[in-house]
């Protein structure tokens, strides 16, 4: 190490080079023995955590505290977690505390530019409490609320306290864990620490000082200075702000933390708490300050120039003078301390001579080379050169594997090890984070980055919302085949502005048959909906034809229908009598106790409410809508438990024989010991035995039987059915549904699904049927890392070798059985190792359960099959899925078959594969693009909503299933069905829903494309705002405009202007509003008013300026010179007539 620290700790700029990710620790550590503090600031979160995990694992002995920024906007409504806050306060008081030693203190520029508290908020604010400390329980719980610590039930997360009697139970940022305080009196008798998921004591707990977890008191002081604060720098009362009220009584309010200056006197710096502190600042930090700087600017900007008014909450954005640190302050705290700029390239001054490892991408992608016995050869050429070599993993699942791998590739014996290694002789693999490897002096480190390519696990990555990301998917693109409510079946071209009245107006262009053309203006795109799937080959409409008015109307008629028919169903179950079930007390918490696993919350409230159901005495039909491997058996085992305890029989019905086996075994396991006969119909049953079984039945012996399409049979009857419950529902036809409803007239249905067809889902969201939603994942559940790439052996083999190097196996599913023999061929040749065994639905039903059997218990290792296997198989060691021409398979069915592994606590993999070369469908495209952005726990709800959008809602009755949508295409025919069901259930008439007023005012009206670059985004952003219902959702989208797009530009404020006079348009039943310097002129819709008298009086009272010709138009004589002056005119007079037509 050609640096020396004294040099680098002098006041001073100094450019450090040499120094990669990692080995910045090690420098930082060499500093710190100095004796000095060292405040090392990294670009981001994701950085933190990275250093944080490398200062543990490389240098264990030094004192590190790590200060974390907000994890919440600038300027934001939300608050930051207390748990967060807390963090931050306990790393504000450990280094404000002197030590006799240096302190590595690890910060983001996020927290660094951020205002703290004053030091003396932390001087005496420490209560500390110890067995025999006097204090009356109010006074702790007052102290408690001072601190900001939140009131609730039961205590999980730092933060939080609940009291019970003489217990208080609470959780301080800092501790290791909950604490149980019992008071006798006003003297605390015992501190005991607790587990947060059982609530039991785990033992005696070490006395305890708290410290506040809000960085804003609220004690008397702080809500005086608040107020007085307020009042002078905004000049208000403040009587009309939410904030100003909750704080002024002592309550919390969300987000008020980002008024912070106003409840002290004046705010501190990191830098005041570290005086003498050096400051290292990670490579390209200038950059991320530059970029932090400007999302404070543009946030406060937002905050000032949309206007709160229509909301009725105002938002008084704080100065970011008061809140930040700006460039010149900086550069003033800097003045005079060591700062150090680190890069990880060697540097004209000081070098800290470490390197950046090999990254061996070169070796990923030669076919003809192995990653992991280059790794090796690396790892003994190191060895040789006297080297400490140390791999490092992301977790501690990650090092088990890769020490597997690397030995089985020839590594000498590798350790696990808890920090840097001591000897060349032993080199050993740990839990680092690091993003890359690097050398210096004698130490190598290799990372599983570096090996694996892509990390799997990314600490603090921001996912994104799976309805966000769908919206996206699903807005107009070009070439979309569209519905227009007048027009009919037309095809979206493009975007195209035109002059309309001497103004640029922003029209969509529609392609038409005979190529006729329909320019339609971008605020009335609420006439159009999506067709469907552009390769459902459907015919364009004429423009002006016949042909589609009569398919419209005929579909109407069918609808409504259809509806009537709906409600009827669901009212005739409202109306009849079932058997009332409770749960057998004791013999119920016996078997609800047989469960292995913690119950989730969602399950929890799921099995309540079927239990609930079942109590009530009338027939239900509930869909229990579950992820996959999220629980949804369990509730079905507990329902099935409950009838058949009280002497009704239950049926499961499944759709393949698999399944079927499977829940055979659990249920039989299950109901072990208690006087309940379980069996089970299916092709692996004989003919005898079935027939013995349908007789049992029948007889009223056979309590829960299992079977797949063969329980529809015309010869199976019950003595007495109480339950049906219908598994993996969106693998059965019309047909059998036809018969499963004969089967559950009065009987109660619960329906278990992780996506739900969309025809079932529809029901449950217009409320025709019950629904309970698991979203929560089990406690230690990864989710799946999903990848979408072309057919690349290099990694099929990988896949399937690191899934059987740490003991999994792989399913392996192809779409057609003809492919399979190919498939196993060259899986023969890319993997011998592996044991391939092949099973598909033709096959004879012995072989198929010899193979699954054998494949159950590890026989084989990859098991090569059709999609029979999309149904539900539970199999924790399968944790790797390679789903061969995943372009041919459908959205749900893709998600059901990735399903199928991680259903433990391992990471799972799933590889979506591809023909090389070959141009996908854009359906297959966007299926393939969600499956990978949908890599989220408990998406498959969002997902099946999604899929809604792709294929429609079907016939929600039965047997007419997409020939509807073929007509009418699927939103608009979605949109029908729903005003079908509001009407028939007794709703408002909605025959005259499907009109759009079209405003004309002579102005420039579009969303600039220099604003709004991407077409698609633009798209999505005119369908939104053309299908805004009020001035508060026009308030919000104005706020979404400007804070992604920058402040709204004249043109765009038109547009939106337009839709609020459309609004009134809307409710004054105006269908055309045209409107020039010398007035305007307003067309009726069908020529019709609804009060002609009232009308006539308005006319009358505008003294000669407003006369009603005779072709029913009115005319509004007015002299508006400007384009403001027509804007706000316009919105008067629909207001106006809003109030007269309304």
């Amino acid at each position: 190490m050609s640096i020396d620290p004294v040099q680098i700790l002098s006041p001073g700029q100094h450019a450090v080079g040499g120094a990669p990710e990692g080995a910045d620790v090690l420098l930082a550590r060499d500093l710190v023995a100095t004796g000095r503090d060292v405040v090392m600031v990294l670009r981001d979160d994701a950085g933190l955590e990275r250093r944080a995990e490398a200062a543990t694992f490389f240098a264990p002995e030094i004192d590190v505290i790590m200060f974390p920024a907000w994890d919440c906007l600038p300027y934001d409504r939300v608050s930051p977690r207390r748990a967060l806050v807390g963090r931050r306060l306990a790393a504000l008081g450990r280094l404000h505390a002197k030590a006799d030693h240096g302190r590595l203190v690890l910060t983001t520029i996020s927290a660094l530019l951020q205002k703290v508290p004053p030091r003396k908020f932390l001087e005496g604010a420490g209560v500390t409490l110890a067995p025999g400390t006097r204090i009356a329980p109010d006074d702790l719980v007052r102290a408690l609320e001072r601190f900001g610590f939140n009131r609730i039930e039961t205590v999980t997360e730092p933060g939080e306290y609940a009291v019970r009697g003489g217990i208080v139970d609470l959780f301080a940022a800092d501790a290791g864990g909950p604490v149980r305080l019992d008071f006798f009196g006003d003297e605390l008798e015992t501190l005991r620490s607790f587990d947060p998921a059982t609530q039991r004591s785990t033992g005696e707990s070490s006395p305890l000082t708290l410290t506040p977890v809000s960085e804003a008191p609220l004690d008397d002081d702080a809500i005086a200075r608040f107020r007085s604060n307020y009042r002078t720098q905004f000049q208000v009362s403040g009587s009309d702000d939410p904030l100003y009220e909750a704080i002024s009584e002592g309550r919390r309010h969300q987000g008020f933390e980002h008024w912070l200056p106003l409840f002290h006197d004046g705010l501190e710096t990191l830098f005041d708490y570290a005086p003498g502190a050096a400051i290292l600042f990670d490579h390209q930090a200038d950059a991320a300050l530059q970029a932090r700087r400007e999302l404070i600017a543009e946030y406060y900007t937002a905050r000032q120039t949309i206007s709160d008014a229509d909301s009725g909450v105002p938002y008084r954005p704080i100065s970011p003078d008061q809140l930040f640190i700006d460039e010149d302050t900086l550069n003033k705290l800097l003045h005079g301390r060591a700062r150090v700029d680190l890069s990880p390239f060697d540097g004209p001054n000081h070098s800290f001579d470490a390197t950046i490892g090999r990254d061996y991408g070169d070796v990923r992608i030669d076919p003809n080379a192995n990653v992991y016995e280059a790794v090796v050869a690396d790892i003994k050429a190191l060895q040789s050169a006297e080297m400490r070599v140390v791999v490092c993993a992301l977790s501690d699942g990650s090092a088990e594997r890769l020490k597997g791998l690397l030995i089985e590739h020839g590594a000498p014996a590798l350790s696990v090890l808890t920090s840097a290694p001591t000897s060349v002789a032993k080199p050993g693999v740990g839990v680092a984070g690091l993003e890359g490897g690097f050398r210096i002096g004698d130490l190598a480190v290799i990372t599983e980055t570096d090996i694996l390519g892509e990390r799997m696990a990314r600490p603090g990555r921001r996912r994104i919302r799976p309805e966000n990301f769908i919206a996206e998917v699903t807005s107009l693109s070009p070439g979309d085949l569209v519905v227009h409510v007048e027009h009919g079946i037309g095809r979206f071209e493009d975007l195209e502005t035109i002059q309309v009245g001497g103004a640029p107006h922003a029209c969509l262009r529609l392609l038409y048959a005979g190529d006729a053309k329909l320019f339609l203006p971008v605020e009335n795109v609420d006439l159009l909906t999506r067709f469907g799937s552009e390769d459902s080959g459907a015919q364009l409409d004429r423009l002006g034809g016949a042909a589609w008015q009569a398919r419209r109307a005929k579909m109407k008629e069918r609808v409504k229908e259809m509806a009537e028919a709906l409600i009827k169903v669901a009212a005739q179950r409202e109306l009849k009598q079932a058997h009332r079930f409770a749960a057998p007390e004791g013999a119920y918490e016996e078997f609800a106790a047989r469960f292995p696993f913690n119950e989730t919350d969602d399950q929890l409230d799921a099995i309540r409410d079927v239990l609930g159901d079942l109590q009530k005495g009338r027939p239900t039909d509930r869909l229990i809508c579950g992820d996959v491997g999220f629980g949804k058996t369990e509730v079905a085992l507990r329902a099935a438990f409950t009838v058949a305890m009280e002497g009704k029989q239950v049926a499961l019905v499944v759709p393949t024989t698999l399944l079927c086996r499977q829940h055979f075994m659990t249920f039989k396991d299950r109901f072990r010991g208690f006087p309940v006969r379980v069996e089970q119909l299916s092709r692996m049953v004989t003919n005898k035995d079935a027939l013995a079984i349908k007789d049992g039945m029948k007889r009223g012996d056979v309590d829960i039987v299992i079977g797949t399409h063969a329980l529809l049979a015309k010869d199976v009857g019950f003595r007495d059915l109480g339950l049906m419950i219908v598994d993996e529902e969106q693998h059965f036809g019309v047909a059998h549904k036809e018969r499963l409803k004969a089967l559950r007239a009065d009987v109660h249905v619960l329906t278990l699904t992780a996506t739900p067809i969309p025809r079932t889902l529809q029901m449950a969201l217009t409320g025709i049927r019950e629904m309970s939603l698991i979203a929560t994942p089990p406690v230690d559940r990864l989710a799946i890392r999903t990848f979408v790439q072309p057919f690349d052996s290099v990694i099929i083999r990988e896949a399937i070798l690191r899934e059987q190097y740490r003991g999994g196996q792989t399913f392996y599913v192809c779409p057609r059985v003809n492919d399979l023999e190919k498939l196993a061929d060259r899986l023969a040749t890319l993997v011998p190792e592996a044991k391939v065994a092949m099973v598909h639905g033709q096959m004879p039903v012995k072989d198929l359960e010899d193979i699954i059997s054998r494949f159950y218990d590890g026989a084989y290792d990859v098991l090569l099959s059709t999609n029979i296997i999309e149904s539900g198989l539970d199999l924790p060691s399968v944790n790797t899925i390679i789903i061969h021409r995943a372009d041919m398979f459908g959205l749900a069915q893709l998600y059901q078959l990735r399903g199928r592994v991680g259903r433990s606590k391992t990471r799972a993999y799933a590889y979506l594969t591809l023909p090389p070369g070959q141009i996908l469908t854009k359906s297959a495209e966007k299926r393939l693009e969600v499956m990978q952005t949908l890599d989220s726990l408990g998406a498959g709800f969002t997902l099946a909503s999604h899929d809604l959008d792709i294929r429609g809602a079907g016939n929600l009755l039965g047997d007419e299933q997409s020939g509807h949508i073929r007509e009418v295409g699927i939103e608009l025919y979605q949109q029908m069905l729903e005003e079908a069901v509001a009407e028939a259930r007794g709703g408002v008439d909605t025959d005259d829903g499907e009109w759009s007023p079209q405003v004309s005012l002579g102005m420039p009206v579009l969303l600039p494309d220099w604003y709004v670059p991407d077409l698609t985004v633009r798209m999505g952003l005119y369908r939104r705002i053309a299908w805004i219902k009020d001035t508060d959702e026009l308030e919000s989208i104005a706020a979404e405009l400007i804070d992604r797009f920058g402040p709204i530009p004249v043109e765009a404020e038109n547009l939106l202007e337009v839709v609020k006079i459309k609004t009134h348009c809307r409710h004054a039943g105006i269908s055309k509003l045209d409107a020039g310097p010398k007035g305007a002129v307003v067309q009726f819709h069908n020529d019709q008013v609804k009060d002609p008298g009232a009308l006539v009086d308005w006319i009358t009272k505008q003294k000669g300026t407003a006369k009603l010709r005779t072709d029913h138009k009115l005319v509004f004589s007015r002299s508006w010179d400007t384009p403001k002056e027509r804007m706000h005119g316009l919105t008067y007079l629909a207001r106006d007539l809003a109030g007269v037509n309304g």
